[in-house]
């Protein structure tokens, strides 16, 4: 489905402190501030797309893009319903990771120049081991209450696609939101299979206390 939308060279992007979009998830937001108002109205305009950059956490806001990370997702906007007071709810589903590489518009709110991130696919016996430690983590994550929605638990079961397998564990378990653009950032994809298990092993203990 993500395989068949086309990235524009260009997006606006909402930076947000501890919020990233992995693709295949879903992020729901509610825009009410002026400048993201009007961020959305562009996008809405063009392609319907945006992307979400996680605010470094040394910083309470942004001023410039030095004060965000530059890997981000970029999503879709699956549905968006405005309000009489000029605020909206929306759904973005995450598509594609992607760099900025530079800025057509800074203010009032940034328009990237971005190129999408290939993983490098070393599948392999070891990536399939990873896969089920990651997927046997998973089930211990279950019983404490915790959970993907059924559809996609169902699916999981069937999952060819590791990478997926990264980006759905990581937006949905991974809470600290440095490790989860640690896990967005990394290239090689046995590399984020193994720092997925390692965060999910930390979320269990830490469950467990």
């Amino acid at each position: 489905m993500e395989g068949s939308v086309s990235l524009p060279a260009q997006v606006p992007v909402m930076p947000l402190p501890g919020a990233l979009l992995f693709p295949h998830a879903l992020l729901p937001l509610y825009v009410f501030e002026e400048r993201y108002r009007e961020m959305l109205e562009h996008a809405l305009r063009h392609h319907r797309m945006f992307s979400v950059a996680l605010i470094k956490p040394e910083r309470s806001e942004w001023e410039s893009p030095s004060d965000f990370f530059h890997v981000a997702g970029v999503g879709l906007i699956r549905a968006c319903v405005g309000r009489a007071d000029g605020t909206s709810n929306l759904i973005l589903q995450g598509l594609e990771r992607v760099r900025f590489i530079g800025f057509e518009q800074e203010t009032p709110f940034p328009i990237a120049t971005i190129e999408p991130i290939e993983c490098e696919d070393s599948s392999s016996v070891e990536t399939e081991a990873l896969a089920a430690k990651v997927l046997e983590l998973y089930s211990k994550l279950r019983t404490k209450g915790r959970e993907l929605p059924k559809k996609i638990d169902r699916y999981l079961s069937d999952l060819n696609d590791m990478e997926m397998l990264a980006d759905l564990m990581a937006s949905t378990f991974v809470n600290d939101p440095l490790r989860r653009q640690q896990v967005l950032e990394e290239l090689v994809l046995n590399q984020r299979l193994r720092l997925v298990i390692q965060y999910l092993r930390e979320e269990i203990g830490s469950a467990a206390v």
